[in-house]
């Protein structure tokens, strides 16, 4: 028994708090996420779904006096309270994709009040590719871009494809120590995004990508034969050759991937828009006005990535949504 009462909360605690307020009150709905990071984006899904008779209350997991964090605070500490007043939102991680595999893989998929992802984390949402020409546009304020960032995306998908099928299917097996996540992202990381040209970089992953496929087809022949069947579900769960970097780690794509490819293109952007405002000034002093104008309307690449919305059209944001969908229908 918890020594304060918030470490009693339940869904029936919620539900007949509820019940006790006037009859015009809108019902409250505890949402519990995993980190900070989390509390705006499942706050702008969640909002959606508010009107004269609900509203929902993100917070993050507490227990015993100290901070928890995390996809295990979040459903461990509040599974067994769970329920139509009280859900967990978390990242899926590597849980969906394992099918039920896991104990936790099970505990997110089996429970109606758990809602995820189905990408691993919102940082992959926030990398989602169609919006990042908007993202470029809106720090530096320079619509002259001329990159693909959707085919630039889905050529390393394609590359990084099936390796990553290869990730999974060792982590659904005895083997899951062979080839574990950190592994895959060692071999995935492409180093000098900041200086070199990005699209050569993809034929030197190609390759790095190729040979750790040999080893792993040779050690692991048994495993290899079931590769098939795991390409298979994977793609019914939507993933395919060309969007698997919605599926990698989260961080690894946003901080190691995604933020320094929009840095060296950002850069490119800023110079540019500096030379044309010294090409244009009249004189000096109107040139140091725009450019100090300009250098102070230029903003955080990081910051505004956190903040990119452009994922709502993604489908994987509309399964959400669905999920969403279904259980308020259910619960009201």
């Amino acid at each position: 028994m918890g020594s304060r009462l918030v470490d009693n909360i339940t869904s029936k605690y919620i539900e007949a708090a509820n019940q006790l307020t006037s009859k015009s009150a809108r019902r409250r709905i505890v949402a519990y996420v995993e980190s900070y990071d989390d509390v705006y984006f499942w706050r702008t899904i969640l909002s959606q779904f508010e009107d004269e008779t609900r509203y929902f209350e993100v917070m993050l997991p507490t227990r015993d006096n100290t901070l928890e964090r995390g996809k295990k605070a979040a459903i461990t500490n509040m599974k067994k309270g769970l329920g139509k007043d009280m859900i967990a939102c978390v990242d899926a991680d590597y849980d969906y994709l394992k099918s039920g595999y896991t104990q936790s893989s099970r505990e997110m998929l089996d429970s109606p009040y758990i809602f995820h992802t189905y990408v691993y984390a919102i940082e992959n949402f926030q990398c989602y590719a169609p919006s990042l020409h908007n993202v470029c546009v809106a720090v530096t304020l320079n619509d002259s871009l001329d990159f693909d960032f959707v085919d630039y995306f889905s050529r390393f998908s394609k590359i990084i494809y099936p390796l990553f099928v290869w990730n999974i299917s060792l982590a659904c097996s005895s083997y899951f120590n062979a080839f574990t996540m950190s592994d895959f992202n060692s071999v995935i990381e492409m180093r000098h995004l900041h200086n070199k040209n990005p699209w050569s970089l993809l034929d030197r992953l190609e390759e790095k990508v190729r040979a750790r496929v040999h080893v792993l087809e040779q050690n692991y022949p048994d495993v290899a034969g079931q590769w098939k069947l795991t390409e298979e579900r994977l793609r019914n769960l939507g993933v395919s050759p060309e969007n698997t970097y919605l599926y990698i780690q989260g961080h690894h794509l946003f901080d190691k991937f995604t933020s320094p490819l929009l840095n060296k293109i950002c850069s490119h952007l800023v110079e540019q828009r500096l030379r044309e405002i010294d090409e244009q000034s009249i004189h000096s002093a109107q040139k140091e006005t725009e450019m100090t104008c300009y250098e102070n309307s230029v903003l955080p690449i990081k910051a505004m990535l956190k903040k990119n919305l452009g994922f709502v059209f993604a489908p994987q944001y509309k399964q959400i949504v669905n999920d969403l969908a279904k259980y308020i229908e259910e619960s009201s």
